[in-house]
Parts: C-alpha cells; sequence; structure tokens
C-alpha cells in the first residue's frame, strides 16, 4: 500500500492512493490554508469510520440481516497538547433495517473493534480510547 501527497501552496495538499484516487486536503484559515479540503487528522477519522462501516456491513450481510443503511457517527477528542493526538473516540453506528436482532449488530460492531477493523486495533495499540455504541432503526415498508 502507498500514497503519494502533493504540495499545492499554502496549507493545501493533493493525495493520492495507491489505487489512483485522490483528494485534496487543506488547513484551517489560522494556519494558512484556505478551507479546500478536509484536515489531515479529520481524514483519519474518516478512515476510520469507513474501515469499520465495511467491516460491519460485510458482517450483517454473510448473516443475512436486512439491511437498508448504516451510518457510523464519529467523534473524537484530541489532546490539548502539541502533539494534539486523539486521546478518546466514539464510533456511534445507526443500523436501518427491515427486523434486524440486536445480538447480529452488536457482534458485527464487537467483531470489527475487536478482530477486523486495522484502523481501530492501529489506533487503540497508539494509546487511543476507542468506544463502540448502536441503535437499530426499522425500515419503512
Amino acid at each position: 500500500m502507498k500514497a503519494t501527497i502533493r504540495w499545492q501552496g499554502a496549507a493545501r495538499f493533493d493525495g493520492e492512493s495507491g489505487s489512483g484516487h485522490t483528494v485534496t486536503m487543506d488547513g484551517p484559515p489560522d494556519h494558512g490554508g484556505e478551507n479546500q479540503g478536509p484536515r489531515p487528522m479529520e481524514m483519519l477519522l474518516l478512515g476510520l469510520g469507513a474501515c469499520t462501516s465495511f467491516d460491519v456491513m460485510s458482517i450483517l450481510k454473510k448473516a443475512r440481516a436486512d439491511v437498508t443503511d448504516c451510518v457510523a457517527d464519529v467523534q473524537a477528542e484530541r489532546a490539548d497538547e502539541v502533539p494534539s493526538v486523539f486521546t478518546e473516540i466514539h464510533i456511534h453506528f445507526r443500523v436501518t433495517g427491515r427486523k434486524l436482532r440486536e445480538a447480529v449488530v452488536d457482534r458485527a460492531v464487537k467483531l470489527s473493534a475487536e478482530k477486523y477493523c486495522s484502523a481501530s486495533i492501529m489506533l487503540e495499540k497508539g494509546g487511543v480510547e476507542i468506544k463502540h455504541s448502536f441503535e437499530i432503526l426499522e425500515a419503512d415498508n
């Protein structure tokens, strides 16, 4: 796996993934940025949220759960001092579907957190406390 990051002036950078996809990242105006893209630390949270969501949905599909939507809300706290590392992250899943069983969703979230999500496991090994929760919503017919 690889990535290439190219400076675009001021505090803006274009990142290109090994698979050829690009994203623009930028700093806030008070740090010389122009707000042209997410902050690098926001990208880390987005990656974490996508990684665990990918796992949860994969597990639920294998369990043949009738899922119609899955949203992961990710909130993080950062240290006050530099480096402003993440100290705590909470991932809350809102899983919508038809007749979803709590035990199945709980198992999917736990398996992602404890076994499959490389991003969350890596961050936890680095000292970040990660909490997971979920709610199940019944889909409209």
